[in-house]
């Protein structure tokens, strides 16, 4: 039997526990640093009972400073384990480059460049696009990003779970399958689905808190709600904090791309 749906309007956090979702940073230390001490200082000025940070995922990539991003991570949940971060298809991708290097991959043909500079390597050096250059060329740049990135942030990717759930909200990178259950839903589906995930009108069992696809602005819908603002271009970090069936939206803003 098929459980009920949530409308967004009806969603509720778990009693007595604040929860702050916060969308793609994309290698945007300095839109992270801010959010986490907005989210900090709140925390601090309401003193709710408890509370969560939940960070959705694609950390890495297109953005300048993804070294430090994971770095500034992984430091955050060593302080506190309430911060806890969920894994994106970046995320998945810096892992699979590092394991095999494909130049036709997700890694080199959006935003791995970036990252690779951010560990000090000029994995494409000459600039340009990476297409048409040599196996041998490929092979050195990524014996250079292995030998430059730290076990820590490896195994700190490794161990990012797909999705969470507080209340009556599901966090996940992309999106869900309509019609599978939360418990049954696939890797694939929970860091890649586009189409199909947003395009389904109907109510799903929790309100899916996600981002991977950008829009302008935060978009609440009555299923869902994207918090994906293209940080990393538009300069915007945009949260979505819940705190009983109290649900607004949290922006931070930097330089544009």
């Amino acid at each position: 039997m098929t459980a009920p749906g949530i409308h967004f309007l009806d969603a509720r956090g778990p009693e007595g526990m604040r929860l702050y979702a916060v969308g793609d940073v994309h290698g945007r230390l300095d839109l992270l640093v801010a959010m986490y001490r907005r989210i900090a200082a709140e925390i601090i000025q309401a003193r709710p009972a408890d509370w969560r940070v939940i960070y959705l995922g694609d950390y890495v990539d297109r953005g300048p400073d993804s070294k430090r991003v994971l770095d500034f991570l992984i430091e955050a949940r060593k302080r506190d384990r309430r911060h806890l971060m969920l894994a994106g298809n970046h995320d998945i991708g810096f892992l699979d480059f590092l394991d095999a290097p494909d130049a036709d991959g997700l890694f080199m043909r959006y935003g791995g460049i970036q990252t690779a500079q951010s560990y000090g390597v000029a994995i494409n050096e000459g600039g340009g696009a990476w297409f048409g250059r040599s196996e041998a060329a490929l092979r050195q740049g990524h014996a250079a990003l292995v030998e430059a990135v730290p076990k820590s942030h490896v195994d700190f990717l490794q161990s990012l779970p797909f999705s969470l759930t507080f209340g009556d909200f599901f966090f996940c990178h992309a999106g869900i399958r309509p019609g599978i259950a939360l418990e049954s839903q696939t890797t694939q589906d929970l860091i890649w689905i586009r189409d199909i995930f947003h395009n389904h009108p109907g109510l799903h069992p929790k309100i899916v808190v996600h981002g991977h696809t950008p829009v302008p602005e935060a978009e609440v819908m009555i299923n869902r709600v994207n918090i994906d603002t293209l940080a990393y271009q538009t300069g915007n970090l945009t949260a979505l904090v819940v705190d009983g069936a109290d649900k607004r939206i949290l922006v931070v803003s930097g330089e544009r791309a």
